[in-house]
């Protein structure tokens, strides 16, 4: 059923969670000339998207979809009290929700594989909120990852601290995550979509990623 009880609005938080990002995600995508901003508000888009779903969308949750990466990558608990501090504790929840590390040093995170499963563990705790916002974060790397395929082939995944292989696992145990409680989510399903037809062009198999 829609959400009928409310409407999302952004207010003058909204614009300075984008200036916040932007000053602090002054770098690329990956292997490519891609401003990482891109993707940050790409993210916030798909978050925006569902607004008229089962799922109310708060501002909160947009803002939090802006400022995803700023833990994980730019700075870890320290940065995520000044989130906390400049946008408030539901915001600092979500944003915690959708952090695979707290290392406040960059180059001292976890290992990946450590990291990615700790991850997939804790969605099992996380709101309704935090699902849908990072169903949105890899729908949208995994639709860039299939584009760029089909632009310079399986070079795409040269980009990533692990291949092809670990990609599609790393998705698939996302989707058996999802599936309990974001199944009938119209993202969901595009998540979905778009994982298995990355698998298929890959020739690389997804055993995890089911067929609805």
């Amino acid at each position: 059923m829609a959400n009928l009880m409310t409407d999302l609005k952004l207010s003058d938080q909204f614009t300075r969670a984008v200036d916040y990002a932007r000053e602090l995600h002054t770098e690329f995508r990956k292997g490519t000339r891609v401003p990482y901003m891109a993707h940050l508000l790409g993210v916030a888009a798909l978050v925006m998207g569902e607004a008229d779903g089962r799922i109310p969308v708060t501002e909160d949750m947009v803002i939090a979809a802006l400022l995803h990466d700023t833990v994980e990558d730019k700075g870890g608990l320290p940065r995520l009290r000044d989130v906390e501090a400049q946008f408030g504790a539901e915001v600092a929840r979500m944003v915690a929700g959708l952090s695979d590390t707290f290392a406040e040093d960059h180059d001292k995170k976890e290992g990946w594989e450590e990291r990615k499963k700790a991850y997939i563990d804790r969605l099992e705790h996380e709101g309704e909120d935090v699902l849908l916002i990072s169903i949105a974060d890899k729908l949208y790397n995994a639709r860039a990852i299939l584009d760029d395929y089909r632009v310079v082939g399986m070079e795409v995944f040269k980009r990533f601290k692990r291949g092809a292989a670990q990609q599609l696992w790393y998705f698939g145990e996302l989707m058996k995550a999802f599936e309990p409680r974001m199944r009938d989510e119209r993202i969901f399903k595009e998540f979905g979509r778009v994982v298995r037809e990355l698998s298929a062009e890959t020739g690389i198999p997804c055993p995890s990623c089911g067929q609805s």
